[in-house]
C-alpha cells in the first residue's frame, strides 16, 4: 500500500503585514489577532500568536468547554466587519451551518445538544447579517434532551436537528442523526416545522442526502431501531418522493452517512449497534459490536433494494465520505476510516482516523474490495465540489486535527489532491480552529471557487468565517469576517444561493 506524500507550509510574514502592524502600533491602536501574523502566501502562526494552552476540566464533558462550549442568546447583526483580504463580488447567497448547542449546558455528549443554526449572508461582496437560531424542536420547547430520564423516543419531529443543513426544491432543511428534518426560512433563519414530504417519510432522514447533479434528484436514506432499519428514497427535483424502499440489513446499526455514484448507491454497514437499555439509562445509546461484521452495499441507483449485493470487509467505521464514482466495473470510494469508536462507552475514537480509498470490483458473481490506505493521517469532515458528486473527483478538502486525547483539537483546512497525491494545508495558528469547510462554485472547473469555514479565536474568544481558494488554501484566507458573537464547535453546512 502507497502513502501519498505530506506537503508542509512554513509560516511567513509579508512586509504588508509587517508595515500595517508597525502602523498600528505607533497609532497606539490594537490589530485583531485574525490579522497578526497572516501572511500573505503562508500561514497565520506568525510570530506574535504565541500558544495559549488549551486546558480541559475533566469534570465536566470536552463537547462543554473551550470552542464547543454553548452560547445561549440568538441574535441578528448586520455589522460584520471585513478584518482582512477582500469578500469575492461574485460570492451572493446564504451560508449556514447546523451545529449541537444545548440550551442548558448539561447534554451527556456532543451528539445530544439542540440544533442551531448559525447563517451569513453575502450581498455582491458584502457581509451583510449574520444570525443564529435554535431549531424550535419539542425537546427545545420542552427544555429537555435525549440522556435525560422520560425522554420521548426520536419518533418523527421529536429530535434535535443538530447536524447538518441541505437546500433542496427551494427548501433549507435542517437534520438531525434519526427523525424528521425541519424546515427553515432561510431570510431569517427561524423554524417553519417539521419536513416529512408530504407525508412520505415514515422513519428517519439522513444527516447527509445527496442531491444528484445530472438529475437535481435527492437521494437520502434513514435508520431505525426498529425494523425495516434502514430505507432508501428519492425525491424528484421538485421535492416529491417518487421511490422508496427498504434495506435489508440485520440489525440498527449507526450508519451516518452514504454514496451514490452515476449509476449506484453505495452503503456500508458497520458494528456500531444502536443500545436501548444505554439510551434509557442516559448513556451514550451506540456501542462498538465487531462480531456484527462490517460490510459494503451496492444497489442500483433509484432502483430495487432487492439487487443489493455486499461485500465483506475487516471491521471499522466510518462517519464520512469525500465521494464515490463508477470505473468500468469498479465502485471508487474515498472515505475516513476508523478502526473502531464508541468502545467501551468512550466518547471520543479510540482509533486514529486514515484516508482510505475502497476499490469494489463489481464484474464478477462476489464483489470482492481492495483497500488503500491513501494518507495516514488524522483528516475529517470532508468536503467536495458537490457538483461532481458520484462523478470522478480530484479534491477533497478536510479538517485537520492535533492529538489530544481529552478533547478533539481541530486546527485547519487541508485539501487532497487525488490525482498527484499532494497534500496542501492552512494552519491558522495555534490559537485558532477550524471547522469544516463549505465548498461554494464560483468557476465553471472541479475546485473553482471558494471554501467557507467558521474559525474560533481562543485568544479573542471569538469567531471569523474565512474564505480560502480551494485550490490554494496553503495561502491562507482571501477574505476573514469578524462575526459579532462566538460560534462553538459545531458539524455540517450549506449553501443557498441568491
Amino acid at each position: 500500500m502507497k502513502h501519498a506524500s505530506r506537503f508542509a507550509t512554513l509560516p511567513a510574514w509579508s512586509r504588508r503585514d509587517f508595515l500595517r502592524a508597525a502602523g498600528v502600533a505607533a497609532a497606539g491602536l490594537t490589530l485583531p489577532r485574525a490579522l497578526i501574523g497572516c501572511g500573505d502566501g503562508g500561514s497565520d502562526a506568525g510570530m506574535a500568536d504565541a500558544a495559549i494552552p488549551l486546558t480541559v476540566d475533566p469534570s465536566r464533558g470536552w463537547w462543554l468547554q473551550n470552542g464547543f462550549e454553548p452560547v445561549f442568546d440568538e441574535l441578528s447583526s448586520d455589522a460584520l466587519v471585513v478584518t482582512r483580504g477582500h469578500i469575492p463580488r461574485e460570492l451572493s447567497g446564504l451560508y449556514v451551518r447546523n451545529g449541537s448547542n444545548p440550551q442548558k449546558a448539561d447534554s451527556p455528549h456532543w451528539f445530544f445538544g439542540d440544533g442551531m443554526v448559525h447563517g451569513v449572508r453575502f450581498e455582491a461582496g458584502r457581509a451583510a447579517w449574520y444570525g443564529n437560531r435554535y431549531v424550535r424542536t419539542p425537546l427545545y420547547e420542552q427544555g429537555i434532551s435525549f440522556g435525560q430520564p422520560n425522554t420521548p423516543p426520536p419518533i418523527g419531529g421529536n429530535n434535535q436537528s443538530n447536524v447538518s443543513c441541505v437546500y433542496h426544491a427551494g427548501k433549507l432543511l435542517s437534520s438531525g442523526e434519526v427523525g424528521f428534518p425541519y424546515q427553515l426560512d432561510p431570510s431569517d433563519l427561524s423554524t417553519i416545522g417539521p419536513y416529512d414530504f408530504g407525508g412520505q417519510l415514515l422513519t428517519s432522514f439522513t444527516a447527509h442526502p445527496k442531491i444528484d447533479p445530472a438529475t437535481g434528484y435527492l437521494h437520502f436514506f434513514g435508520y431505525w431501531f426498529a425494523p425495516p432499519f434502514v430505507t432508501y428514497l428519492v425525491a424528484d427535483a421538485s421535492g416529491q418522493v417518487i421511490h422508496r424502499q427498504e434495506v435489508p440489513v440485520g440489525a440498527s446499526t449507526m450508519m451516518h452517512s452514504f454514496a451514490i455514484t452515476e449509476r449506484d448507491v453505495v452503503f456500508w454497514d458497520l458494528p456500531v449497534l444502536f443500545d436501548l437499555q444505554a439510551a434509557i439509562r442516559g448513556e451514550i445509546p451506540f456501542g462498538w459490536q465487531p462480531d456484527y461484521g462490517a460490510r459494503i452495499g451496492i444497489m442500483p441507483l433509484g432502483g430495487d433494494a432487492a439487487a443489493i449485493r455486499w461485500a465483506e470487509i475487516d471491521p471499522c467505521y466510518v462517519f464520512h465520505e469525500v465521494n464515490a464514482y463508477r470505473d468500468g466495473d469498479d465502485v471508487v470510494l474515498d472515505v475516513c476510516r476508523y478502526d473502531r469508536v464508541f468502545d467501551h462507552g468512550s466518547d471520543l475514537p479510540e482509533s486514529n482516523v486514515s484516508l482510505r480509498r475502497w476499490r469494489v470490483d463489481t464484474g464478477g458473481d462476489a464483489l470482492h474490495v481492495q483497500d488503500e490506505i491513501v494518507l495516514d493521517r488524522e483528516l475529517e469532515l470532508p468536503s467536495r465540489d458537490r457538483r461532481i458528486i458520484g462523478r470522478p473527483h480530484r479534491y477533497g478538502w478536510f479538517v485537520t486535527s492535533r492529538n489530544r486525547t481529552d478533547t478533539l483539537d481541530l486546527a485547519g483546512i487541508a485539501s487532497m489532491d487525488y490525482r498527484s497525491g499532494r497534500l496542501r494545508e492552512w494552519d491558522p495558528g495555534p490559537n485558532r480552529h477550524a471547522n469544516e469547510a463549505l465548498f461554494v462554485p464560483g468557476g465553471p472547473g472541479e475546485g473553482e471557487g471558494w471554501l467557507l469555514t467558521l474559525v474560533y479565536d481562543r485568544a479573542d474568544a471569538a469567531s471569523d468565517l474565512c474564505i480560502l481558494d480551494p485550490l490554494r488554501v496553503d495561502r491562507g484566507p482571501i477574505a476573514e469576517i469578524r462575526l459579532p458573537r462566538r460560534v462553538p464547535h459545531g458539524f455540517h453546512a450549506a449553501w443557498v444561493p441568491a
